[in-house]
């Protein structure tokens, strides 16, 4: 097996100039910006064949998938933090090898044991759905989703820790490769299962379950056999004595994936408690949102993938020691992401009834896409932010500060936002526009903190010693 078109392994000499940075830094997230894409395409495929069971059956959907992505995602937070110290290792050069090792077999230990919370939580998602105030039959309907959808965690985790070392690594195409695999798949797997085709029963909402167990569980297969096959990746032996511990590098990506995945669990927390909120309105609520968060999610994957490359190229640089080449690597994917994102906005204002058109049919849920183009109208505005504090978020990341990055995502989403939301929606009045007014208001707290913090970095002693 042969890897696809990539950069080299980021061994190379600091480009020297911001347009040659540009070039290194499409070359990483290009690929990785298509594999994000993709991963929001097999989402949306369960979401296509799960509207199509009627708004219970999506409104659990849509409870139970953000249940799992919040917790599995956070987890994903804490083992990726080995993606900066393999960045970091490398940029420093000496026993690169072995230090992208401990780091790749530490973080995998991590996701084993992490997985095994997660599902526990997942098995528990029906009563916790009722304590939080949704519909009996939704919660019970949610908690028979989750209880599959559990099975999915461990691959899920394991596959995301790979495709971020090989990133790291400079095999970034192989997660296009492989997501364009799961994508037939998942499409595949939710057809035969969801409506009982290709002489497979129908299974409704627990066959869409079932479909993210095989979705997930082809992928880490995949990913595996790179590890094993790809010349490149065999180098660093990331397989060998998989049994040893490393406790001190263990505690070290502990201590810098912990704010990470709370970091990122509350953003998508403050997503997730906005969907509760609209589960408080109506049923209709909760598929509108669903709806318009899958099409704003779907543009968030470009800004995402360039904090993914940013983190990569800023904490190369970080091991490195050269702060000049930080610099210039941060400030190119931030100004990245802030255009993308004025693009996607443009889209979200001029043609917001087509998009909504591919999840509903507006001539039978009228009241669905009416509410998703008004919320899409606000999301358009919120975009100009949210890319912004995304990849802020990532090249700080990439100079290993991630525990001041957390403390504002928490206040700023839970704080500013949730807080708006709540006030908007019901203090208010204004309903469903309300709480996604609130979205915006959190999104831009924390997006004005980030960009202050990177370029503060140098008086808050974020840079390395060039002693």
């Amino acid at each position: 097996m042969h890897a696809p078109a990539a950069i080299a392994p980021l061994t190379e000499a600091p480009p020297p100039t911001w347009r040659a940075e540009l070039r290194a830094l499409a070359a990483l997230a290009a690929p990785l910006i298509g594999a994000n894409l993709l991963q929001m395409a097999v989402f949306a495929i369960d979401v296509v064949f799960v509207a199509r069971l009627g708004p219970t059956e999506f409104a659990a959907a849509t409870l139970g998938v953000f249940l799992f992505n919040i917790l599995a995602f956070g987890l994903i937070g804490l083992v990726g933090a080995a993606e900066p110290l393999i960045a970091a290792s490398l940029g420093r050069r000496a026993g690169a090898v072995r230090q992208v090792r401990r780091s790749f077999r530490m973080a995998m230990w991590l996701a084993v044991l992490g997985s095994a919370a997660v599902m526990i939580v997942l098995n528990l998602a029906a009563p916790l759905l009722r304590l939080a105030g949704q519909e009996a039959v939704v919660a019970a309907r949610a908690g028979a989703f989750c209880r599959i959808l559990s099975l999915a965690v461990l691959p899920a985790v394991l596959a995301a820790l790979i495709r971020l070392t090989a990133a790291a690594l400079g095999r970034p195409g192989w997660a296009l490769v492989v997501t364009g695999l799961a994508l037939g798949i998942a499409a595949f797997a939710n057809w035969c299962l969801v409506f009982g085709n290709a002489g497979f029963p129908a299974l409704g909402l627990e066959g869409s379950a079932l479909a993210s167990v095989v979705t997930s569980v082809a992928t880490f297969a995949a990913y595996f056999v790179i590890l094993l096959r790809d010349r490149k990746l065999r180098r660093f032996r990331l397989l060998g004595k998989w049994w040893r511990a490393e406790w001190s590098r263990m505690v070290e990506i502990a201590r810098l994936g912990s704010p990470i995945a709370l970091g990122w669990m509350a953003e998508g927390g403050l997503f997730g408690g906005a969907g509760l909120l609209m589960g408080l309105i109506s049923v209709t609520a909760i598929d509108a949102h669903a709806v318009a968060l899958n099409i704003a999610a779907i543009a968030f994957q470009i800004p995402f993938g360039l904090a993914q490359a940013g983190t990569i190229r800023v904490g190369f640089a970080y091991g490195a020691g050269d702060r000049a080449w930080i610099r210039r690597a941060g400030n190119v994917a931030i100004l990245c992401g802030i255009a993308v994102m004025v693009l996607s906005a443009f889209v979200f204002w001029a043609v917001p009834h087509w998009l909504v058109r591919v999840y509903v049919d507006p001539a039978r849920d009228t009241a669905v896409a009416a509410m998703a183009v008004q919320l899409l109208g606000i999301a358009a505005i919120f975009q100009l932010v949210d890319g912004a504090q995304a990849v802020a978020a990532g090249v700080l990341r990439g100079v290993q500060d991630t525990r001041v990055p957390m403390l504002i995502q928490v206040s700023g989403y839970w704080g500013a936002g949730f807080g708006t939301a709540v006030l908007f929606g019901f203090g208010m009045g204004y309903g469903a526009a309300g709480i996604w007014w609130g979205l915006a208001v959190g999104l831009g707290v924390v997006s004005a903190l980030l960009l202050w913090r990177w370029s503060a970095r140098d008086r808050l002693h974020l840079m390395p010693r060039t002693d």
